[in-house]
């Protein structure tokens, strides 16, 4: 295993987040990726991308993207943000084995999860995703193909819409080589279609959106953030992963992405609620105290607009 990827372990064992700042410059010069995989336990690798929002220099390489060498082939999951992206990822899969990429999962509907989707498909790889999420895919694919060609210049090129190939509801289960994983929607969280790869023979949670722990969680309009608590408190944390790699930052464990996706949906709640019972407005609302999660990278991006979304959320609750 790889030092990068034993300092990870030893960070989750410690329960310790590693160093993210939206100020790191690239860490993978030579690839396109922002940072090179690294094993977070065995047969389980992650590209973790950058936690800022995506620029020319990530080349759209903000969240994670991951794979897992099952003895019988290779589960990708998130296709990538582009062409190039897909393509990076699959040289750096085929200098750890030689076994096929069988399966794309993709963890959501956002572009910087299915954009690479035209790359993996002319592989001839099927590519999974729920239902929701190809639905809000199909929507915004356009939208989303414009803005990484404006950010990302050349490393768009060769990009194409391409939709998923399957589609599921609820669960499903996968077996390949000595590995047997879940693909869930475990309910309403981040954005249509969350969905969560759960691998309980190694206790190992590739959690996607519905967890953060380095960068604010970005709350969209239309998010339901007392379904996501709902979501975290029934479903999400009886599970009780030991290892958890999120959607965006480095591998952690449950109660760090506790602390910093379902604590702080509960305490803003709790503030814009605070500040409606007092008669509070939507201009007012910007302005509740987030101070105790200022550190998380996007703070300065997110914070305000979170609580003018939720505003909305709650003053018809």
């Amino acid at each position: 295993m790889e030092r990068a990827g034993l300092l990870g372990l030893a960070l989750v064992a410690a329960g310790l987040p590693a160093t993210a700042s939206e100020d790191i410059a690239d860490q993978y010069p030579q690839s396109v990726l922002y940072a090179k995989p690294v094993e977070v336990i065995p047969h389980v690798f992650s590209a973790i991308g950058a936690t800022a929002p995506p620029t020319m220099e990530n080349a759209g390489h903000n969240n994670n993207l991951s794979f897992i060498v099952t003895g019988d082939g290779v589960i990708v999951v998130n296709s990538g943000a582009s062409w190039k992206l897909a393509e990076a990822l699959h040289a750096e899969i085929r200098a750890v084995t030689d076994q096929p990429v069988r399966l794309v999962i993709v963890e959501n509907g956002q572009g910087h999860a299915m954009l690479g989707n035209g790359y993996w498909a002319a592989q001839g790889v099927p590519i999974l995703a729920h239902e929701e999420a190809a639905a809000e895919f199909a929507d915004g694919a356009a939208q989303d193909l414009a803005a990484l060609q404006r950010y990302a210049g050349p490393n768009a090129e060769g990009t194409v819409i391409a939709p998923p190939t399957e589609t599921f509801t609820d669960r499903k289960v996968i077996e390949m080589g000595t590995v047997t994983l879940e693909v869930l929607h475990l309910g309403p969280a981040h954005s249509p279609g969350d969905t969560q790869v759960w691998i309980p023979q190694w206790s190992m949670m590739i959690a996607g959106d519905i967890a953060f722990h380095e960068r604010m969680p970005p709350i969209f309009e239309g998010t339901c953030t007392s379904c996501w608590i709902e979501t975290w408190e029934t479903a999400f944390a009886p599970l009780a992963p030991t290892y958890v790699i999120p959607g965006h930052g480095h591998p952690t464990n449950l109660a760090q992405v506790t602390r910093y996706t379902r604590d702080y949906l509960v305490d803003l709640r709790s503030k814009i609620g605070a500040h409606l019972e007092a008669g509070g407005d939507l201009a007012g609302a910007y302005y509740v105290d987030q101070s105790p999660w200022a550190h998380l990278d996007t703070f300065e991006e997110l914070a305000t607009k979170n609580a003018g979304v939720v505003f909305a959320e709650m003053e018809f609750e």
